[in-house]
């Protein structure tokens, strides 16, 4: 790599830091997850380590934070609030360790004491005291001006207005962290993403009276200036603390060597699910002040402290209670109600357990705790169960043989391919006669890939059901909008606009008018093959006759397994007259023809991430338009891998290993000599 495109690298990843933190610091509204946003840092670090030509303003090495938001008064702090480095594994503590021994030549590995504390996943605040009177309170910001946020901070009890000790300091400037409890966060996580979102928002408010309604704590762990406090280490600081009325972290310890810090590490991982706020990881400071004054600091952060952050994808939590939902094919998928645990930045309370067979293969209980992980953009799961853990209380799971919807027998199918039966459990009933699946149904109606009508999604679905305005999908082309207009949060124009969106897709191609039918294994591809085959949506009807049914069976890519849903799907009086009322109030149009000579003729492309300015289902029509197709995974079939914001680490890391080229969004509309 050559002088420019190293710098041009380095520029892009400080473009996305600064944008990113943003959305951390000012917005409250993270865009990826701590891992992600470690990564980019240490990304950063890196190149700078590697190439000292590179120097940014915006460098992590020389900023931290974000710059003080505009609504409220900047102020220098009077010390930095820095930043810590980060330690993910047991090499980096050795290392951290050796470089403190390194810089002073005079102590051994057996002389260095630790402060070891949790570190907790909340707001910094610097909070301002002399004579006893707590005078301001500020936020980190930018580490050094932070905003002046004193009036919001008075409204969190665990602040003390007022302290009387004889041997407390005429003026400190004591910092911690502001957070909500998890179990308060409940009440407000319709309006939050996570806890730590909800304490920063909450700061923010204008109107103090405001912030005095949500639950904040504070916990304090160290000072920045000081005049009149003579202690000679953090864990007497710490105790001091606890006398002058602070709130301090009650799993603090003082340990000594890498070895006990690990084991400290662990024990304390396995118990966040115990613990009612959420922390991702352990700050271990040298407890010696003497000692912390000869290391100093190294940029934009001490040399004597480290923060050793946990997993970010993984975490270990109890299950209070096993669910079952019910899918539109009527498919019963049990998912674990667990503690909250913050994964990744995000609060997990729902995780996956896949099927009957992983429940009793894992021996998964109710009241057992688990090892819960979440990766990308996969659905929190169950990975294993911490049996050294397991209690007298916990329950086993029985799979229900009834469906909790409506009381049809549930059934596992025998499968002819693999002569076994189904993992998963069924609902027997057909369709409609079950309530949530007819829900299912409606949502899967509606979906992008299907009708993709604007406006209407799965709340919407769920709130008219409930209302009795929806039934079956044909109901949605006969909504009675005077009753909708009463509704609340329902006005003219909103109403007005769903009706307009309902309208737009009342024309709408067959093979997405096949797939929208939610016909089991008949996927977007399998309804081209057929829609390709049949050529009219009256074609597609009269497949209800056994005589026209055979005549998909040769299809290329169209198997028994398919032909038999198709059969079954027709075979149900319900469907057909679905079928004929939709055809009645829809234009249902026949499937272009695609050119066999179009600018990306004999390529394969796959997408991953968002898009911008196109839907998914667009961007896939331009390509087959273009004579170009498209593959479900990443293989040695894939030509390009085309990745928008946010793409699967996974799936590019494969593409990398193939050596597959991977081309932007913009570049891919070149192709098509189109500008994004």
């Amino acid at each position: 790599m050559n002088k420019d495109k190293i710098i041009k690298d380095y520029k892009t990843k400080i473009r996305e830091l600064i944008k990113n933190n943003k959305y951390y610091y000012e917005d409250n509204k993270p865009r990826i997850d701590d891992q992600e946003y470690d990564k980019l840092k240490n990304k950063i670090l890196l190149l700078e380590k590697e190439y000292p030509f590179l120097r940014d303003s915006n460098s992590p090495s020389l900023k931290v934070g974000h710059k003080p938001s505009k609504n409220f008064k900047k102020v220098t702090h009077k010390v930095p609030m820095l930043s810590l480095g980060n330690a993910f594994s047991e090499n980096d503590l050795n290392n951290f360790e050796k470089k403190i021994l390194n810089y002073i030549n005079d102590f051994k590995f057996e002389d260095i004491e630790y402060s070891a504390e949790p570190k907790i996943d909340g707001i910094s605040a610097s909070l301002i005291y002399k004579d006893g009177i707590f005078i301001k309170g500020l936020s980190r910001g930018d580490g050094k001006e932070g905003e002046d946020i004193t009036e919001n901070l008075k409204t969190i009890r665990d602040i003390p207005q007022k302290i009387s000790y004889k041997n407390f300091p005429s003026e400190i400037d004591i910092r911690g962290e502001v957070f909500i409890k998890n179990s308060d966060f409940v009440t407000l996580n319709d309006r939050f993403a996570n806890p730590r979102n909800a304490a920063s928002g909450s700061l923010r408010q204008k109107d103090p009276k405001k912030t005095e309604k949500i639950p904040l704590k504070f916990i304090a762990y160290t000072y920045g200036f000081e005049n009149g406090m003579n202690f000679k280490k953090q864990s007497e600081f710490l105790e001091h603390l606890s006398l002058w009325g602070f709130k301090t972290n009650p799993l603090n310890k003082v340990l000594k060597g890498i070895k006990s810090l690990m084991k400290n590490y662990t024990e304390i991982e396995k118990k966040r699910s115990e613990i009612d706020f959420d922390i991702d990881g352990i700050v271990y400071k040298v407890n010696d002040f003497k000692l912390q004054n000869r290391l100093g600091y190294v940029a934009n952060a001490p040399r004597w402290a480290i923060a050793h952050k946990f997993s970010a994808n993984k975490g270990v939590s109890k299950i209070l209670d096993i669910d079952i939902q019910i899918g539109r094919t009527g498919a019963l998928t049990p998912v674990a109600k667990i503690k909250p645990i913050n994964i990744g930045g995000v609060l997990v309370s729902n995780a996956s357990l896949h099927n009957e067979d992983e429940i009793d293969r894992k021996d998964i209980r109710i009241n057992d705790y688990v090892v819960v992980e979440r990766a990308g953009d996969v659905i929190p799961h169950i990975v294993s169960v911490e049996i050294n853990k397991r209690s007298n209380d916990t329950k086993k799971f029985l799979f229900p043989t009834l469906c909790p919807s409506c009381g049809s027998k549930t059934i596992k199918e025998y499968n002819n391919i693999t002569k076994k039966k189904d993992a998963v459990r069924r609902c027997s009933s057909e369709g409609f006669e079950c309530e949530k699946v007819a829900i299912e149904k409606i949502k899967h109606f509606v979906s992008k890939e299907a009708f993709n009508i604007d406006g209407f999604g799965k709340k919407i679905v769920e709130k008219f059901w409930d209302l009795k305005l929806v039934r079956y999908p044909q109901d949605i082309f006969k909504l009675d909008y005077s009753k909708i207009e009463k509704l609340d949060g329902w006005g003219d124009l909103s109403v007005n606009n769903l009706k307009y969106s309902i309208d737009q897709k009342k024309k709408i191609s067959l093979d997405r008018f096949i797939y929208a039918l939610g016909i089991r294994h008949i996927g977007i591809e399998t309804a081209k093959l057929i829609s390709r085959h049949v050529k009219t949506s009256k074609n597609f009807l009269n497949l209800q006759n056994d005589s026209t049914l055979t005549e998909i069976e040769n299809i290329d890519g169209i198997g028994e397994t398919q032909i038999q849903s198709i059969k079954k799907f027709f075979s149900l009086k319900i469907n057909r007259l679905i079928l004929k009322e939709l055809d009645q109030v829809l234009q249902i149009e026949s499937l272009k023809k695609i050119t066999n000579d179009g600018l990306l003729k004999g390529k394969t492309f796959m997408f991953t991430g968002k898009l911008l300015n196109i839907s998914r289902s667009e961007a896939k029509n331009l390509i087959e338009k273009n004579s170009g197709s498209l593959v479900s995974n990443v293989s040695k079939r894939l030509d390009f891998l085309i990745i928008g914001e946010k793409p699967t680490k996974r799936k590019v890391e494969s593409a990398k290993e193939l050596k597959i080229k991977i081309i932007t969004q913009s570049e891919w509309m070149k192709m098509l000599n189109l500008t994004s």
